[in-house]
């Protein structure tokens, strides 16, 4: 029978100062609901010093450095069973598991059949790290947990804990300059337009890329830190690894699944948050009401219920809330809320495996619309529009999608924003939209 990891309860306190109280150690990883919400918003995890390490380049994973002959998600499959424990009820869900990132695209290699060129990779394909240590943050109650299986790692981190924060380095500055004109993007949106009405597609997801060179001295936590002030966001996230850091402001969950229900929360719909409450009122009311943005919530819908479908009992898949209005710092967005129950013998691992990558970053048909992306945007995307999040060794799972993110590797710093492109769209208007999508993460960094 599984057993359930040990616990200890510690001091609560902000998740970003645990994490910079840990900072030096191996693959810190902070999983932060930087905007609070009674649900949305109520866990954080941090953890440190992995015992195990999942890296995955041009398909073939290698485990501690050597290659394995499973595929990557069989691997997690077996790896998080192999060490299953029991869920502790009515504490934060991630009680130690496989943690990191999946990149827009490994996507490539879930449909074989697509026609999808394998551009020069940003970063690898996936970065799984095993922790068998964890630590829960409930900010409803206001407590905090150690999870780990032994009480040797547990003193071991509270001994790190104990530690003042270490000194954040300058501020990160940083220029972004667009890889392609204003002409190309929204030609590139007339072009998705024409494949609408061609019948090819109902939609597609086209962004633009942003590139700034990495500053001297870097610090990967106080560009969390700025971030985190100009955007915070219910799923953001900071992974400080060997060659990637990547920082994370998103407000968009892919999937989770608490034990029970499988939930997807797409987001269709953007209107910029206005100072002015009256001005503000009539961005929602003009949001609220537009069938352009109404519709292509609803196609992303339908696409979700058939991931869904191919993964829970037949009748369970549901949608509670079809183009609910979600406020941000920064942004209104219109947000549904898609379940479903795993039919009997179905992972956690399964389930993000059928539902990669998310329909709201892709476009419907889900095949088709990934290969016009690429053949559009003509670039890897890396992270951005992946997911980051964690398969718990109690069954559980949590992944945003990973926008409004900056991601850090080989000297260059991207960040990237675009929209879902329908029959209905303006060009100059998606164009405008784009540059909507990352201006305050522009403004996090501007010298």
């Amino acid at each position: 029978m599984p057993k359930q990891p040990l616990t200890a309860e510690i001091a609560y306190a902000e998740p970003f100062q645990m994490a910079r109280r840990l900072r030096g150690q191996k693959a810190v990883t902070l999983f932060e609901s930087a905007q609070r919400h009674e649900h949305l918003g109520r866990y954080s995890f941090v953890a440190c010093n992995p015992t195990g390490n999942l890296v995955v380049r041009e398909g073939i994973a290698f485990l501690d450095g050597k290659p394995i002959a499973e595929k990557p998600f069989a691997y997690l499959s077996q790896a998080t069973a192999a060490a299953r424990h029991k869920v502790i009820p009515g504490l934060p869900p991630f009680q130690g598991g496989w943690a990191g990132y999946i990149s827009y695209d490994y996507g490539r290699h879930l449909e074989p059949h697509a026609k999808i060129p394998a551009f020069a990779p940003r970063v690898p394909d996936m970065v799984f790290h095993r922790f068998d240590t964890v630590i829960g943050i409930d900010h409803l109650q206001e407590r905090a947990w150690i999870f780990s299986h032994t009480q040797a790692a547990i003193d071991t981190l509270e001994s790190l804990l104990a530690r003042r924060p270490h000194a954040l380095g300058n501020e990160v500055h940083a220029d972004f300059k667009a890889q392609i004109s204003r002409a190309t993007h929204e030609s590139n949106v007339r072009r998705t337009v024409d494949y609408i009405l061609a019948g090819d597609i109902f939609q597609a997801n086209i962004t633009q890329d942003f590139v700034s060179d990495v500053p001297p001295g870097f610090d990967a936590f106080q560009a969390y830190k700025q971030l985190r002030q100009k955007n915070p966001a219910p799923f953001a996230a900071l992974l400080d690894y060997d060659d990637v850091k990547i920082v994370s402001s998103s407000p968009e969950r892919l999937i989770r699944f608490n034990g029970d229900v499988a939930e997807a929360r797409p987001i269709k719909g953007t209107r910029k948050r206005d100072a002015d409450a009256a001005r503000d009122a009539a961005l929602i009311a003009d949001l609220i009401s537009s069938r352009k943005d109404r519709a292509e919530n609803v196609m992303i819908v339908d696409l979700l219920r058939n991931d869904l479908s191919r993964v829970c009992k037949a009748g369970t898949v549901k949608v509670p809330v079809l183009c609910g209005l979600e406020s941000y710092a920064n942004v209104h967005h219109l947000v549904s809320v898609v379940q479903g129950a795993l039919r009997d013998g179905v992972s956690a691992v399964d389930l993000v495996e059928a539902v990669f990558p998310g329909g709201s970053i892709t476009g419907a048909p889900k095949v088709r619309a990934m290969e016009i992306i690429a053949e559009l945007e003509q670039a890897p995307r890396g992270v951005y529009c992946g997911a980051i999040g964690y398969f718990g060794f109690n069954g559980t799972c949590d992944f945003n999608i990973a926008i409004r993110t900056l991601q850090v590797a080989d000297g260059r710093m991207h960040i990237q924003g675009g929209g879902g492109i329908t029959a209905r769209s303006d060009a100059a208007a998606e164009y405008e939209e784009s540059l909507i999508k990352v201006a305050r993460m522009r403004e996090a960094f501007a010298p």
